[in-house]
């Protein structure tokens, strides 16, 4: 396991303020390459994600994997001692993550104006589910609302079905990488200008983002992309197809090349020759006639000899996992994307890897999700109070 020191963002502090998950999650990535991350969760309300999901021994599991790499300390920000601290740690602090409602660091006297008083380097990163500002800001948001209102779940399942959302923080995780990112580009502006800045991520932006070209189709076309199911308006074959020994494989044939490999390999080379073959477009017009093709084929072959017949043919397939394949994957395995680490708690546990590998100054988990205020005494010490007055802030509840 690499050391802090070996990490990119050695030296950079973060505070993380932010529950459930988009903002939480964007901090625990900053950490996993060196970022001194300081996790702040109420005194009596703890982040919500310890308790999402299955627990062990009374453990929440998510909580391990979200809150890896961070400090934690307890601070009611919403008293006066409490904001007199936070504005302490701002003072060295290069970034905040916060997701509270628009107007709530306000009224608690922590906005913008009085952190950029006391550290005018300071980046403010604001995850909301709508964003500062525009009708829906003072709603509650979640990512699931993001999900339905960007148009994801408008395309996604089968035709005659009804939308479909996903069964995971999808809107979330794609905002959380979105506001590490926005985190980074405002650290660089800032090496260039000495100022720090704000940054406001709604958390419907992103995901409408990744969904692609939707926008400019509708506004220069007026196509509305339909519920397809697995398939794709853009290629085809395209789907999943069983297996003769009942499991399922995923074919892709985004490239002509590939989908001309594909035809080949499953004995129907006559339809490369077609006129309709010749573009993704025009091909996924002929689904039907493709998927019989390509799930005849499969029908008859066992997973392994699908996954070995088409690797020869350099034609793309992939089998279906769950995540009890993912975990014994050998390609998982050769890039340690599932890796295992040493947790005082519950012993080794196994989690994603870091986001990515870097040559020179790779990231680590140095540890998963600590206990609730775990670093409290020893943040606060470093930040110059004294043992009487850390049992005072405890005896006011701040802590």
């Amino acid at each position: 396991m690499n050391t802090t020191a070996q990490a990119p963002l050695t030296g950079l502090r973060v505070i993380d303020l932010a529950t459930l998950f988009a903002g939480p999650l964007s901090a625990t990535m900053l950490g996993d390459f060196g970022a001194e991350v300081i996790k702040v969760e109420h005194p009596r309300k703890p982040d919500p994600s310890r308790g999402h999901g299955p627990a062990k021994d009374g453990v929440g599991l998510w909580w391990k994997l979200l809150g890896r790499n961070k400090r934690n300390l307890t601070l009611d920000l919403s008293s006066p001692g409490g904001r007199d601290i936070l504005l302490r740690l701002a003072a060295g602090t290069d970034v905040i993550i916060e997701n509270f409602r628009p107007g709530t660091l306000e009224r608690w006297g922590l906005g913008w104006a009085e952190l950029h008083a006391v550290n005018p380097r300071l980046v403010l990163a604001r995850v909301t589910g709508f964003g500062q500002f525009g009708p829906y800001a003072h709603r509650p948001g979640f990512g699931t609302l993001a999900e339905a209102m960007s148009g994801f779940a408008a395309i996604t399942g089968e035709p005659d079905g009804p939308p479909t959302l996903p069964p995971f923080g999808l809107a979330d995780s794609i905002a959380a990488l979105a506001t590490a990112y926005a985190v980074m580009a405002a650290l660089a502006g800032r090496d260039r200008t000495g100022e720090g800045q704000v940054v406001d991520m709604a958390i419907i932006e992103p995901i409408l983002t990744v969904l692609g070209p939707q926008p400019v189709w509708y506004d220069q076309l007026g196509y509305v992309q339909p519920r397809t199911g697995n398939r794709s308006r853009n290629n085809a074959p395209r789907n999943t197809y069983r297996t003769s020994d009942g499991h399922w494989v995923a074919v892709s044939t985004s490239a002509q090349s590939v989908a001309e490999r594909v035809m080949r390999l499953v004995g129907r080379p006559e339809l490369v020759d077609e006129p309709w073959f010749g573009s993704g477009t025009t091909r996924a017009e002929h689904s039907d006639e493709l998927d019989e093709a390509v799930g005849d084929w499969v029908a008859r072959h066992t997973r392994e000899e699908a996954l070995c017949a088409f690797e020869k043919a350099e034609a793309a397939i992939a089998p279906v996992h769950g995540i009890q394949d993912v975990m014994e994957d050998p390609q998982y395995r050769a890039l340690d994307s599932v890796t295992e680490v040493d947790d005082p708690e519950l012993g080794p546990l196994r989690m994603q890897n870091v986001l990515f590998r870097l040559s020179a100054t790779p990231g680590a988990i140095r540890w998963a999700g600590r206990p609730h205020g775990a670093d409290t005494d020893e943040i606060l010490t470093a930040l110059g109070l004294s043992g009487q007055e850390i049992a005072a802030l405890r005896a006011e509840r701040v802590l």
